[in-house]
């Protein structure tokens, strides 16, 4: 549910700065959803997997113990730094951040589905919200940057 709580406080903090300072509208909307939604997704994600990787193995519903949670722990956590670093760095940076994001999300995204299609795991962890902005974040950071 975390992706969802960190999309509504980028589009809130989007908004203020839109308002607030007469911000550019797509441009806004990518910076903070780079910032918060990849930056600090990506931290949250990169502490679940692997300070909680039992609890977070339970929750997708696959067998704990995988030590390729702590790998991808620490993809979340590149992800993550490369997000929060589009507030300081911009241009080619935030185009390489949004194809990191979206090469991993969207693999992420067909792992998941390719597991619920075969195994027939629902748990909210596999086909809840993360399976859902695993699609819609790539897409919505690939629209608003080229309307930017």
């Amino acid at each position: 549910m975390y992706v969802v709580y960190l999309a509504v406080l980028a589009l809130l903090i989007a908004g203020v700065d839109i308002i607030v300072r007469d911000a550019p509208i797509f441009a806004t909307l990518l910076l903070w959803l780079l910032v918060i939604k990849v930056g600090l997704g990506g931290i949250w994600a990169f502490m679940g997997h692997y300070f909680k990787s039992e609890e977070v193995a339970a929750y997708i519903g696959w067998p704990a113990g995988n030590p390729f949670q702590k790998e991808v722990a620490f993809t979340n956590l590149a992800l993550g730094c490369c997000g929060l670093l589009c507030f300081f760095f911009r241009d080619g940076f935030w185009l390489a951040t949004i194809v990191f994001a979206s090469v991993f999300l969207l693999g992420a995204f067909s792992v998941h589905m390719k597991n619920r299609d075969e195994t027939g795991n629902t748990n909210p962890g596999n086909a809840g919200p993360v399976f859902y902005a695993d699609i819609l974040g790539p897409v919505a950071l690939w629209v608003l940057y080229f309307l930017k």
